[in-house]
C-alpha cells in the first residue's frame, strides 16, 4: 500500500496570467502558498488483474481505457500501469469548485503514488509538468499551471510562466516571524457556494486572446506578483494587504462570473470591519473568500459575515509527499 499526501493552496495574486492565452504571448506570474489541508491518495495492489477506482463513485474495469474518471485513466496511461491496482482518495475539504486547487492537487498526488507503486520516485518538476500535460493537453481542461506547480513544490512561492512553456519556481524569502504574522492576519472563509471553474476560465481565456483591456489587467496583476514579493521581503504586511486588494480589483474585471453581487457585498462588509484586502480564491464565483486583516479585527469580521464558515490553517512548506509505503504485492 502507498499513500501520498498533497497540499491544497491559496493563491494571492496573478491568477489568470498562468493561462496559455496570456503567457504564450508574454510572461505571467503568481504568488501562492500551500496550506495544511490535503488530498490523500491510496494505491494498493489488487489480487486480480482488474482496476478499481473509488472517488464519489466506484468503478471496476478490465482495461485502463474503460475508466470514466479521466484523471485516473490518463495518469495510469502516463505511468504505464495497466491493471491489478486499487485507487482511492480522501480530501480534507470539499474537492470541487472551492478554489483551493483540489483537482490539480489530486492529479499531482495520484502521479506521485502511482510512480511509487511502480518502484520509481518522481521529483516535483516532473510531477508538476506531467500533471499539467494530463489536465490541459490530454483532458482538454481550460485551466492554468499554477495549481500543479504549487501542489508539487509546496511552500510560499513566486511562480513565473514563460512563453516557451517553462515555469520558474522561486522561493519567497521572508523571515519566519514575518511568515507567522502573515499567517495570523489571513482569514479563510467558506462561502458554501461552489462553481464550475472551467466556465469562468473559458471566458477569461477568450477575453485574454481578444480584449486588450483584459490583457492589460493581467499585465498589471503579473506586476503585482512582483510587488507582493517585495512587500514580503521587506516585512511590509500592510503593503501585502493593499496589493491583495489591488489584485482583486483587477481580477474581478477579467470575466463576468468571477464575482457576484453577494460576494461583493461580503467583501465590502469585511472591508468596512477592518479587512485591508482579500479575494475570492480560484477562478472566482464561489468557494473560499480570503481576507487580510489585523488579528484584532477577525472577530468583528466573522460576526459581520455569519453565513460564512471560518477554516483555520497554517502554511505547509512541503509539496506532495509519500507518507506511507508498505510492500504487500501478490506476486510469487
Amino acid at each position: 500500500m502507498i499513500i501520498s499526501r498533497t497540499p491544497l493552496r491559496i493563491s494571492f495574486v496573478g491568477g489568470g496570467s498562468d493561462l496559455p492565452a496570456f503567457y504564450e504571448r508574454e510572461p505571467g506570474a503568481v504568488v501562492s502558498a500551500t496550506i495544511n489541508r490535503y488530498i490523500y491518495i491510496t494505491v494498493n495492489p489488487k489480487f486480480d488483474r482488474r482496476i478499481r477506482a473509488s472517488y464519489s463513485q466506484t468503478e471496476t474495469v478490465d482495461r485502463v481505457e474503460e475508466l470514466q474518471h479521466e484523471l485516473i485513466r490518463e495518469a495510469l496511461l502516463v505511468t504505464g500501469i495497466d491493471g491489478a491496482i486499487e485507487i482511492s482518495s480522501i480530501s480534507d475539504i470539499p474537492s470541487r469548485g472551492t478554489g483551493l486547487g483540489s483537482s490539480s492537487a489530486y492529479t499531482v498526488g495520484l502521479l506521485n503514488a502511482l510512480y511509487a507503486h511502480t518502484g520509481r520516485l518522481a521529483g516535483a518538476e516532473r510531477l508538476a509538468r506531467e500533471a499539467c500535460a494530463i489536465e490541459i493537453e490530454r483532458c482538454g481542461r481550460p485551466i492554468g499551471k499554477q495549481d500543479q506547480y504549487s501542489a508539487a513544490y509546496g511552500g510560499l512561492k513566486h511562480l513565473r510562466f514563460n512563453p516557451d512553456g517553462t515555469v520558474f519556481v522561486d522561493q519567497i524569502l521572508c523571515d519566519p516571524a514575518t511568515r507567522r504574522r502573515l499567517e495570523s492576519r489571513l482569514l479563510l472563509l467558506y462561502t458554501g457556494h461552489t462553481r464550475r471553474a472551467e466556465t469562468i476560465l473559458e471566458e477569461q481565456s477568450r477575453n485574454s486572446a481578444e480584449r486588450d483591456a483584459t490583457r492589460a489587467g493581467l499585465r498589471r496583476m503579473t506586476a503585482l506578483a512582483g510587488d507582493l514579493c517585495a512587500a514580503l521581503n521587506r516585512s511590509d504586511l500592510n503593503g501585502f494587504g493593499e496589493v491583495l486588494h489591488a489584485n482583486w480589483e483587477e481580477k474581478r474585471r477579467l470575466a463576468t462570473g468571477i464575482t457576484t453581487p453577494t460576494l461583493d457585498a461580503w467583501y465590502d462588509r469585511a472591508r468596512a470591519e477592518g479587512a485591508i484586502g482579500g479575494k475570492v480564491l480560484g477562478a472566482g464565483g464561489g468557494g473560499f473568500l480570503l481576507l487580510y486583516a489585523p488579528p484584532d479585527r477577525h472577530g468583528d469580521i466573522c460576526s459581520a459575515l455569519p453565513d460564512l464558515r471560518r477554516v483555520t490553517f497554517h502554511f505547509e512548506p512541503q509539496g506532495s509527499r509519500l507518507i506511507f509505503v508498505e510492500e504487500n504485492g501478490y506476486g510469487g
